[in-house]
């Protein structure tokens, strides 16, 4: 018969075990963190989800992401919160489509401990662990800027504006309200949101063609879906394009390739710096001082976004005006 000393020894071996074999599942259990993104209908959240994807960390099975589609409804995406924090989530990513509303979504992680990093679109309040994005003011001057350019400083524009209340809807109007405002000569005679649909904008614009015929001197897209439909309705009018420039923002690869053709102006909003420095923000915020971005993001805009040690409250990347002479660069950028 086994001794009881042995009893003892053979139990104290069988608990450090399973205790080095939790340890080690605990150290190998990726990092889960989701991401509430407000719609994927449009290409450049599909461009942001597919670069979120394609993180180092993601590819080598060390964090397990999941992408939330919010439909474009705020009470969605805070349905979506509490999933993820009833699921004890590491870390959430959010895209908000509301300004103000998504910032009780937030309060609820918050008051959970569970960080939370925005991207691309803002939300109210400081209760944020960082976000990463770009500047939707700028970017709404340098439209407006490049419009009134076009148009020689005088005449009739419309404005096809993103979903009402959304942060990028309300910072691109006020960029391209501080530009209009030292143009007198410009006038705004139509102003409507195309809910950064393509479709949407299609259907407005030709309505705008009809209700102002002739009287249509140049188009603001607030994104470039919009700007795509406004310029697919000009050339299903079989109206020169040269005589309604048209202005988006994304560089999303059609817009791009309508760049080339000379169709449209855009500016470059980089989704792979903003989901894949999103996730290393928020991976920083879950492991600490001592983790060390992975994205080459990091590398690529070292001199004018620097990771520093990772706890900024702000990252911005910066934008890029899409020429013809750079077009295929960025064609290839996009569809890599």
């Amino acid at each position: 018969m086994m001794s009881l000393k042995k009893i003892v020894l053979a139990l104290a071996v069988v608990t450090a075990a399973g205790s080095v074999t939790s340890a080690m599942a605990q150290a190998t259990k990726p990092i889960r963190v989701g991401a509430a993104v407000y719609g994927l209908k449009g290409e450049f959240m599909q461009m942001w989800s597919k670069a979120l994807k394609e993180h180092p960390a993601v590819k080598d099975g060390s964090v397990q992401v999941t992408v939330f589609d919010g439909n474009y409804d705020a009470l969605t995406q805070s349905n979506q919160f509490d999933t993820m924090i009833t699921q004890k989530y590491d870390a959430i990513i959010f895209v908000p489509i509301d300004l103000k509303a998504g910032a009780a979504a937030v309060a609820k992680a918050a008051a959970a401990h569970i960080p939370v990093i925005g991207s691309n679109t803002r939300v109210s309040g400081d209760q944020l662990t960082s976000y990463v994005g770009n500047d939707d003011v700028v970017a709404g001057r340098m439209e407006a800027e490049s419009l009134v350019k076009s148009i020689g400083g005088k005449g009739n524009i419309v404005i096809i504006e993103g979903p009402i209340g959304q942060s990028a809807q309300i910072e691109r109007a006020k960029g391209n309200q501080q530009v209009l405002d030292k143009y007198p000569d410009v006038k705004v005679i139509a102003r409507k949101t195309g809910n950064w649909s393509r479709a949407e904008s299609l259907s407005l614009m030709e309505n705008w063609l009809t209700a102002y015929p002739g009287k249509i001197n140049g188009v603001i897209g607030q994104n470039d879906d919009e700007a795509l439909g406004a310029v697919q309705a000009i050339k299903s009018k079989r109206i020169d394009l040269k005589t309604i420039p048209v202005v988006g923002i994304d560089g999303i690869a059609d817009a791009i390739a309508a760049v080339k053709r000379g169709e449209m102006i855009t500016y470059f909003q980089d989704s792979q710096a903003q989901a894949q420095g999103a996730l290393d923000v928020a991976l920083r915020a879950v492991k600490g001082p001592s983790y060390k971005p992975r994205s080459e993001i990091w590398s690529e805009y070292a001199g004018q976004m620097p990771w520093g040690d990772g706890s900024s409250k702000s990252y911005t990347v910066p934008w890029t005006e899409i020429t013809p002479a750079n077009a295929e660069t960025f064609l290839k950028k996009v569809k890599k």
